[in-house]
């Protein structure tokens, strides 16, 4: 079994970060070691100098899009992008393909799409409907991460939401075999009732979408949840406003973990000029307090994971020639981004490196119960980014691997390049490009007694 040693004066562990030769058999790590360990004989050595290694990132929240959608992505372009990003492991949405993920013989076709064409590893979540409860445990016990499901409609009449009773239902069916359902939590009569207009005005599509719908939603999902005492996770956090529900929950027992994405924490409503569609998302980008008090929550636990929910679509799509925030798809592309994006605030704040991996990689391994990933110890799978943490550049979303070039980072300027990435021990993307001649990473499948926490 081959063995090779990556060396740096910053290696980023559970314990903190610190001078390190990580020492690699085959596709796991077996020794962190000091700096100045001799190899053992016949290892092979890179020498990363004072570049920082990382555990590979873990995505837990990607619209892959395919097979069905695949103008909008693919998995040869998604995973292309989140290997050049750092990203190790990325568990793909139910929805937006063509079948979505609802039953065991839709995912067949999923991983048939998939098979053989993704350059990190790649699982899958299901999708809790109306109608499918019978389909919940067979797409449980074909392996899947846990089960979507949307509280108001989800932009495709494939995927329809979940009601009251319908939330409850499948909420039942889960706790009978301890599956977690992971949530799209808005409000539809809230929103149904806000002030909605067609048009350019960021502002207007914001008061579309306000923080109480989160929260009524996630009220409503903890009380059902209290009640079965089954395992829930809230999907991309925007209103800070409902961590104080969430706390409350969780002290009193409830089985509650929630995320947040790179664009709630790096952008603000305040910057998004008006008709730039590429910002629209749902729920939205809200404002800067709002930002700050996402922050706050991170540095003090009560957020889980960062995750990118990469939602990408066709540049028309966007509506970019009228810049109708009404009409446009709702959709962050930033696959590729997360880690710059998310250092680059993260180091304006004071925060370090051995957050960021906490958050991007530890968070949301613990999330999908990867025990083998999310942290560079013993025994797990040698899955690694390297990065440039003082190196900046222009984002210019032609040059990134997502299908379509149409990002909010568009012109900005972030700090973090991600010079390598390692997918179980291989170099699989180097200087921003993917160099596998062929896709090595696999489909995986949930643990067996791997439950999410």
């Amino acid at each position: 079994m081959e063995e090779q040693v990556l060396r740096s004066t910053r290696v980023v562990t559970p314990e903190g970060e610190r001078p390190a030769a990580v020492l690699v058999a085959g596709e796991v790590i077996t020794a962190v070691l000091p700096h100045d360990a001799a190899p053992p004989p016949g290892a092979r050595l890179t020498d990363l100098g004072d570049r920082v290694l990382l555990p590979g990132l873990v995505d837990t929240h990607v619209h892959v899009n395919d097979p069905g959608r695949t103008e909008w992505e693919g998995f040869a372009s998604a995973t292309a992008a989140a290997a050049a990003g750092g990203i190790t492991t990325l568990i793909d949405m139910p929805l937006n393909s063509i079948p979505p993920t609802t039953t065991a013989a839709h995912l067949d076709v999923k991983r048939a799409a998939a098979r053989g064409r993704v350059h990190v590893d790649t699982g899958f979540w299901g999708g809790a409907v109306p109608g499918n409860a019978a389909d919940l445990e067979p797409l449980h016990a074909a392996g899947v991460f846990g089960f979507k499901c949307f509280l108001l409609p989800s932009g495709v009449d494939e995927f329809p939401p979940l009601d009251r009773a319908g939330l409850a239902a499948a909420m039942d069916e889960l706790a009978r075999f301890d599956g977690l359902l992971i949530v799209h939590a808005e409000d539809p009569h809230l929103i149904d009732g806000a002030p909605q207009h067609s048009g350019p005005h960021y502002a207007d599509f914001l008061a579309s979408r306000p923080p109480a719908a989160e929260e009524r939603a996630i009220a409503g999902l903890l009380e059902l949840a209290a009640e079965r005492d089954a395992r829930v996770h809230v999907l991309h956090l925007s209103a800070a406003s409902a961590l104080p529900l969430i706390a409350e929950a969780r002290r009193d027992g409830v089985r509650v973990t929630v995320e947040t994405c790179p664009h709630f924490l790096t952008l603000t409503a305040e910057e998004v000029p008006d008709g730039a569609t590429e910002f629209k998302c749902c729920p939205p980008i809200r404002g800067t307090a709002n930002r700050d008090a996402l922050w706050q929550a991170l540095a003090d636990g009560a957020i889980d994971a960062v995750v990118s929910d990469h939602s990408p679509s066709t540049i028309d799509l966007k509506h970019k020639d009228t810049g109708d925030f009404a009409a446009a798809w709702g959709g962050i592309s930033s696959l590729q981004l997360g880690l710059p994006a998310v250092w680059t605030e993260a180091r304006r704040r004071g925060r370090t490196l051995a957050d960021v991996a906490r958050w991007m990689s530890a968070g949301p391994a613990a999330l999908a119960g990867l025990g083998a990933k999310g942290a560079i110890a013993p025994g797990r799978d040698a899955d690694f980014a390297v990065l440039d943490p003082d190196a900046s550049f222009t984002v210019d979303p032609a040059r990134l691997h997502h299908r379509n070039p149409v990002t909010a980072y568009a012109g900005r300027t972030l700090t973090g390049v991600v010079t390598a990435t390692y997918l179980r021990g291989q170099l699989v993307a180097e200087n921003g490009t993917p160099v596998a001649k062929s896709p090595a990473g696999r489909l995986i499948e949930r643990p067996a007694g791997g439950s999410p926490r």
